[in-house]
């Protein structure tokens, strides 16, 4: 009888291992198997020069941005990213510029990016410096595309092309 008991007892075990490891294995794929949100910001300061960040990891100028955060919508994104990176804060979104969901597009991790236009006001400041070297306010004519890090001149391209691009 004990023998029995013990047999059904590990039947039920198992199963529920069984079912533990299918669950597991679809939270794992939802994390590492589905593409991160992300957000590009095109901070443009009243005077019509755009801010970029240089980033610390890959010393690049790039457009300030980063993943959404758990619970987090687009816009609430692009307003803490922005104050984080540069200390400026969101005056109003401009306009949609592109998604940019290509894999390739950054290589530490398949993420979708959403990149938008907006009016900043504030004094520039480094808030976050373990992300930002430094920050700059270039004029459209002196933003040094071709150097830029992840796939930011494209969507700098697109933008000052007038594009709405879904890539």
């Amino acid at each position: 009888m004990l023998a029995y008991s013990f047999t059904i007892l590990l039947e039920q075990l198992t199963q529920l291992m069984g079912q533990l490891w299918h669950f597991a294995q679809t939270v794992l794929g939802i994390i590492f198997r589905h593409p991160v949100t992300g957000t590009s910001i095109i901070p443009l300061l009243p005077d019509g020069q755009i801010v970029l960040v240089k980033r610390r990891d890959n010393g690049k100028w790039a457009l300030p941005g980063g993943m959404v955060n758990w619970g987090e919508d687009i816009k609430t994104t692009v307003q803490r990213e922005l104050e984080e990176e540069t200390g400026l804060n969101l005056a109003k979104v401009r306009r949609l510029v592109g998604i940019y969901s290509s894999p390739e597009r950054d290589g530490r991790v398949h993420s979708i990016c959403i990149v938008v236009e907006v009016d900043a006001t504030g004094a520039m400041q480094v808030r976050d410096p373990k992300e930002v070297l430094d920050i700059q306010a270039f004029s459209p004519e002196a933003v040094p595309i071709g150097t830029l890090s992840h796939d930011h001149d494209r969507q700098l391209q697109d933008y000052f092309n007038g594009d709405t691009t879904l890539a």
